[in-house]
């Protein structure tokens, strides 16, 4: 279990580009031999179906959210620190749309924390994307 020292160290939504490199930078712990990073990126393809961009919408409680699942992850694993970063707005193919890391002890502990944080976010984070396909029709991903 997370001790003492465990924090979220950043979360965030935000309309311009994400960076790997601050949320590396977030989770860095003396403490911590392990980090792992999860990014997700804007394919090109969704259930057969080609993508040429999409938007993410998300609601007023998203940061809110994001914040009370990376403290679930931390009081329920070996990581002692996390952060996710969630893209809004307009994104092109190969654009980021999240960022998520953990940092553990060790390497499975920071797997399973990094694995467990991004399973939960895309669970419960209101954040909704409407996908632009190459037919030219459009659709809603992750509405309720």
């Amino acid at each position: 279990m997370a001790t003492d020292d465990a924090a979220v160290a950043l979360v965030d939504v935000r309309d311009e580009p994400l960076s790997v490199d601050e949320s590396l930078a977030a989770v860095r712990h003396p403490r911590c031999g392990g980090v792992a990073l999860f990014v997700g990126v804007v394919r090109d393809h969704d259930h057969g179906d080609g993508v040429t961009a999409l938007d993410y919408s998300a609601h007023p409680q998203a940061v809110a959210t994001m914040r009370e699942v990376c403290a679930e992850v931390l009081a329920g694993s070996e990581a002692l620190r996390v952060a996710a970063v969630h893209r809004t707005g307009s994104l092109a193919v190969g654009d980021l749309a999240v960022v998520v890391a953990a940092a553990a002890p060790h390497r499975g502990q920071a797997f399973d924390a990094c694995r467990q944080l991004i399973d939960t976010l895309k669970a419960r984070t209101p954040i909704w994307k409407h996908q632009h396909l190459d037919d030219g029709s459009h659709e809603w991903v992750g509405l309720p």
